[in-house]
């Protein structure tokens, strides 16, 4: 492997927006991030609100247009 050319691997603290926090490895110092393991509704098993850029309400909103041509 070539000397010099890889980034520095250090101890990154990663925050949740829920508050949690827990230690990795990475080149980045501190990484912030929306959804964790502690928060996740995968892993929690409790339903949570995740706003996904309005995916689902343009897609119905779509569906209706596509409904109401169709009559």
């Amino acid at each position: 492997m070539k000397e010099g050319i890889h980034p520095k691997y250090h101890k990154a603290t990663v925050r949740c927006a829920c508050g949690a926090t827990f230690e990795t490895g990475s080149v980045l110092e501190s990484i912030n991030v929306e959804i964790c393991s502690n928060c996740h509704p995968f892993y929690t098993g409790r339903q949570k609100l995740v706003d996904s850029g309005g995916r689902v309400d343009k897609f119905k909103r779509r569906m209706d247009r596509a409904r109401k041509s169709q009559k």
